[in-house]
């Protein structure tokens, strides 16, 4: 069996070879000051949109709900494609999730804005997966690279 060489006449082994895409630098443009504001912004953005969702899916249930988790959905994906990060998703669903905390938590007067019915459980656990989801997925560079190299 006929092995390949380095130049000094050992035998190499070749690297294996993995389907899965490369790992996503943290940040590829950079901790800039405009990047940082729009980090700010997405996570307080994620509080607002948190917030409009425990009234949307209350008042409107099923409808509301629906709106409620697109909304969400729509700012997760859209601070992912923004940023070209994972971190465009992940700070906006941490803004969302923190506010859900605070309005699941009781109030002196005994009030609570997410009561403790289906809808209510069905949008915290929802917004969470679709969070996961978006921040977990590979980015759209990763896939091509992953096409590109199964072509070949």
């Amino acid at each position: 069996m006929n092995r390949p060489q380095d130049r000094a006449g050992r035998a190499t082994v070749p690297a294996p070879r993995s389907s899965s895409p490369p790992p996503e630098p943290a940040d590829p443009a950079g901790w800039t000051a405009g990047r940082i504001v729009l980090y700010a912004l997405l996570t307080v953005l994620g509080a607002v949109v948190g917030l409009a969702g425990c009234f949307v899916q209350a008042l409107w249930f099923p409808g509301g709900l629906v709106l409620a988790l697109a909304g969400a959905l729509a700012l997760f994906y859209g601070g992912r494609t923004l940023t070209g990060t994972k971190l465009g998703a992940g700070l906006p669903a941490v803004g969302w999730f923190a506010l859900l905390l605070v309005a699941n938590s009781p109030r002196p007067e005994g009030d609570f804005l997410v009561a403790a019915n289906l809808g209510s459980f069905v949008f915290l656990l929802g917004g969470l997966a679709l969070a996961v989801i978006c921040t977990t997925a590979p980015s759209s560079a990763a896939l091509r690279t992953v096409r590109r190299n199964a072509q070949h």
